[in-house]
């Protein structure tokens, strides 16, 4: 997992008051930031001098999104309709702030399907990917990005475009991704049907060539495109994730592919393989906050009262990782552990050791906020020690 350096210096400020969130507990006490990182912390309700009194507000790690199409909704807020590129990118970074996500990984297709009958899947991440890094190293952007390819099997372009990609471009997480037609996400064809035909504008009978043309690109790419995603997930040093994983068969393949973090199981027989195989399963907020999959997979719930959920995603609501989290520390009646589903875990499943926990020396990657009538309300966001929201 590539990691990156500080270039923020910051002032020192000190939080007090304040009811701390760490790994498996939660205490009234203090803490002290200096140079973007946590320096000290300790128990007690006074305030110290010259801190902030919290007022028993919450304060917590800052959130850490692993899969999010938040990006692609601001460079195409319509069908067929472009955004610039930077305006888009600075848009997208800054709504996430604001929501409290201090880190994200930046989800890009990968995997074109040319001239397809009435569905526009054109290749975009290369060129997008480059404007990100390029606004980062210009400072920018208020929180912290990596790349998050979504390798299409079903594609043309898939092998071609993985190559323009290497390590020296923070990919931290490459999916693998079949979006075949009656399995996985979309067993049931008639949802899938609902979501193209209603994101697309397809009559049915350009539904029914797109799909036929999806069977046909798994039955000639399929295998090659496997292949080539695992191989690339290695050279750049990313975690390789699986996507939809429906039957116990599909994670044995994930197993075998060396996986350790499921995006997304539809169903309790996929996720209870996972973790038998010691994968994690990470499920989407806007699944745990509706009470159901929009695609009529299992519910997050679900999966959370059997212990089969690890991580949560925001997915395309990126205000509900927030509030999925606070709602699964009231199912659970812990909030550290709801907490940790959306800072130590997915931290821990990526690779980066500098931050997900409110620890002395990590980064100080910080929200907080309170709870009124199980909606958190944010008071404030910082991003390696500075306010960015």
């Amino acid at each position: 997992m590539p990691q990156e350096s500080d270039s923020h210096m910051t002032s020192a400020f000190t939080l007090g008051n304040a009811e701390i969130v760490q790994n498996d507990a939660v205490f009234r006490g203090w803490l002290h930031v200096e140079n973007g990182v946590i320096a000290d912390m300790g128990e007690g309700t006074s305030v110290p001098s010259g801190a902030v009194d919290c007022q028993g507000d919450y304060i917590t790690p800052g959130l850490i999104e692993l899969h999010t199409d938040n990006l692609e909704r601001h460079i195409e807020p319509r069908p067929k309709v472009s955004w610039p590129h930077a305006a888009a990118i600075v848009a997208h970074d800054a709504e996430l702030a604001s929501t409290g996500i201090t880190t994200v990984f930046d989800a890009m297709r990968i995997g074109s399907i040319p001239n397809p009958d009435g569905a526009d899947y054109k290749k975009y991440a290369r060129p997008l990917a480059s404007e990100l890094l390029d606004l980062r190293e210009k400072d920018m952007l208020k929180i912290s990005h990596f790349l998050h390819l979504r390798a299409e099997v079903c594609s043309e372009t898939l092998i071609e475009e993985i190559e323009e990609f290497g390590p020296e471009d923070r990919v931290g997480i490459v999916s693998l991704m079949d979006h075949t037609p009656g399995q996985r996400q979309f067993r049931d064809i008639t949802k899938l049907k609902e979501y193209i035909t209603g994101k697309r504008g397809l009559n049915d009978e350009e539904f029914q060539r797109h799909i036929q043309g999806l069977y046909d690109l798994r039955d000639r790419f399929g295998a090659a495109h496997e292949k080539a995603t695992v191989e690339a997930a290695k050279r750049f040093g990313a975690v390789l994730a699986s996507h939809d994983d429906t039957l116990r068969e599909h994670v044995e393949v994930s197993a075998g592919y060396g996986i350790k973090l499921a995006e997304f199981p539809t169903t309790v027989e996929a996720a209870q393989a996972c973790h038998d195989h010691g994968i994690a399963v990470m499920m989407g907020a806007p699944n745990l906050i509706r009470g159901g999959s929009h695609s009529g997979n299992v519910a997050a719930e679900e999966l959370a009262r059997l212990g089969l959920l690890d991580i949560v995603s925001s997915d395309y609501v990126p205000a509900a990782l927030l509030q999925s989290a606070v709602k699964l520390g009231e199912i659970w009646e812990d909030m550290a552990r709801g907490i940790a589903t959306v800072t130590r875990a997915p931290a821990q499943a990526v690779g980066l050791t500098d931050r997900g926990t409110v620890e002395i020396g990590k980064r100080a990657d910080l929200l907080r906020f309170r709870v009124n009538e199980s909606v958190p309300l944010l008071r404030g966001v910082w991003s390696r020690g500075r306010q960015v929201g």
